[in-house]
């Protein structure tokens, strides 16, 4: 329909895309843990930037004040652990998993913390992965959390359903890149999200731009970006624009992506601290 607005909450036609409410098999968190807003980062396919969008969001709010967690549920390919220079084990007792914690005080749970070594393959099947990531919820105990920002890996499989089904996901940002695919890709991200009745808060679109070092023009290093033109048609709005930053890049192979510099995702976070 040439009307749809892709949200079937708002939408009073009957049609074949419509899809009733999902079963619900959320499961509850640990007895112990309090948290606030769980908030998702979503791509339709990997390479874009969605856990360096995850770290910067996660940093910015713990800079407001916020008690801010990180989920790491991209199981096979963690990464998290590394932008935050996070190197030792999790902990756990008797009542359940205790998460690391960052310099700055963000708490975070990831396979790579579990790992004997950090190289180490997680070489499992999909429902194996999806029993971690139901355990990184029940079994950790997440104490005064006002956001969790749960790290997805990309497209729509059995890690992102588990995490909508889970979860009791309050928003999801999808990320996405300057390529002409991302038309594509964007669409089936905001599908998913509307057929799992999950809100979704906007778009970010990483490696945007890069900016002269010398007269501080924009470049479309990828081509023109299509965000807007995408995000108007789906009634969403556009959270930020990334820019390619080697500083920015630095902090994270460094491991001291609390230090980055900029208010390029100034607007993201003030979406999600009004949720």
């Amino acid at each position: 329909m040439s009307e749809c607005t892709h949200n079937c909450e708002t939408c009073g036609q009957d049609c074949s895309e419509r899809k009733s409410a999902p079963e619900d098999f959320r499961e509850p968190p640990h007895p112990q843990s309090r948290i606030g807003k769980v908030i998702g980062v979503v791509s339709g396919k990997g390479g874009v930037g969605k856990s360096m969008v995850t770290s910067m969001l996660s940093v910015l709010m713990r800079r407001r004040g916020h008690k801010v967690g990180i989920l790491d549920a991209d199981v096979t390919g963690p990464s998290i652990p590394q932008v935050f220079g996070i190197h030792e084990k999790a902990m756990g007792t008797e009542e359940g998993i205790l998460p690391a914690r960052t310099k700055t005080g963000i708490d975070m749970i990831s396979v790579n913390l579990l790992l004997e070594n950090e190289s180490d393959p997680v070489v499992w099947r999909g429902p194996v992965i999806a029993g971690v990531i139901k355990q990184f919820w029940t079994d950790v105990i997440w104490q005064d959390v006002d956001y969790l920002f749960v790290d997805m890996p990309p497209g729509t499989g059995d890690v992102p359903l588990t995490v909508f089904q889970t979860l009791p996901v309050d928003g999801i940002v999808v990320v996405a890149s300057p390529q002409e695919l991302v038309s594509m890709i964007v669409e089936k991200a905001v599908k998913m999200a509307n057929m799992m009745q999950i809100p979704i808060l906007g778009l970010v679109e990483n490696m945007s731009y890069v900016s002269c070092p010398d007269c501080g023009k924009r470049i479309a290093l990828f081509g023109e970006s299509h965000i807007d033109e995408i995000a108007a048609s789906y009634q969403l709005p556009v959270l930020a624009k990334l820019p390619v930053d080697p500083a920015l890049s630095r902090s994270a192979d460094q491991g001291v992506i609390e230090l980055f510099e900029g208010d390029w995702m100034d607007s993201a976070a003030d979406v999600i601290e009004k949720l």
